[in-house]
């Protein structure tokens, strides 16, 4: 290498080291060390196999061993847990407080290991939803398998469940995890009742402050989203404020639909395709998109 790319890469080197840009600057400590995506992707892998043991992780081979191979599954996601917990503890102090103790973190993974059953039981309800309303699934297994939404809902109800212990960052990073893979993005503060089905899944955006009932059915594309953002004096959006739709139980929306604000879809509702939804509607409504004309031209008429 020359002289002159030795001295291009010391100038670099140079003002990268003393940037000024402190909000970018997060580089821990030995005794502090910020939180690891590695870890929480190991995390998220070990869950999965807890909650569909056989599918991932391994084979359980005999019925008998499915206890120890819980056991050693749940003590090692115990363990990561903790471990960045009191990381994003002490790397989020304005979201954690003060308690960023070491007791702290092991009380959360535990009050998350105490929940695993319940995460279970939505999931197998989400399963079961995708399966009767999808007659291209043959079995459950394929769906575990296969299915991008299961992938992605098993991600959000763990991040949903961790943000409601109060563990800040984790729950966020392990959604986008799910919406890098799936292209499904799904805040981890949403409210999501049982049996949810996400058909195909791609492109479909849930806000961070909607809540959907029970038995909702929604098609790729869809969007639930804000219209608008309340400002503050300063001109940015105010955090915390319930912009998102509420769907109700029993709503089928289909693909590309957009529900945007604080607006209520009334239960046994359907929503069209392509529909654009701002206002709320009461129970059993039916919104479909516009026919489109259609007109035959003849000898250039029309062009």
């Amino acid at each position: 290498m020359g002289t002159n790319n030795n001295s291009v890469i010391e100038d670099a080197v140079k003002l990268l080291s003393t940037s000024s840009n402190t909000e970018i600057d997060e580089t821990g400590d030995n005794e502090h060390p910020l939180p690891s995506i590695e870890k929480v992707k190991e995390i998220v892998e070990l869950l999965r196999s807890i909650i569909f043991p056989g599918y991932f992780g391994g084979p359980v081979l005999r019925k008998q061993s499915r206890h120890h191979f819980l056991g050693v599954r749940i003590e090692k996601l115990y363990g990561l847990l903790t471990e960045q917990i009191l990381s994003v503890q002490y790397f989020d102090t304005e979201n954690y407080g003060s308690a960023n103790t070491p007791e702290k973190a092991a009380e959360s993974a535990s009050q998350f290991i105490e929940i695993l059953p319940e995460i279970r039981r939505k999931l197998w309800t989400d399963v079961k939803a995708i399966y009767d309303g999808d007659p291209a699934a043959k079995n459950y297994g394929e769906i575990i398998f296969c299915y991008p939404s299961i992938r992605a809902v098993v991600n959000y109800r763990a991040a949903h469940t961790l943000l409601s212990l109060g563990v800040p960052l984790i729950p966020r990073i392990i959604t986008e995890m799910a919406h890098s893979e799936t292209g499904i993005d799904i805040h981890p503060g949403a409210h999501i009742g049982d049996y949810f089905c996400i058909d195909h899944g791609t492109g479909v955006v849930i806000g961070e402050t909607c809540i959907i009932g029970d038995h909702v059915r929604l098609y790729q594309g869809v969007t639930l989203g804000a219209k608008k953002f309340e400002l503050d004096d300063e001109g940015n959006p105010v955090k915390n404020v319930p912009r998102h739709p509420i769907i109700e139980d029993n709503v089928v929306i289909y693909s590309n639909a957009n529900i945007l604000g604080r607006i209520t879809i009334g239960k046994n509702s359907v929503i069209g395709g392509n529909v654009w939804q701002t206002r709320s509607v009461p129970p059993n409504s039916r919104v479909l998109q516009q026919k489109a004309v259609e007109t035959n031209f003849t000898d250039g008429l029309g062009i």
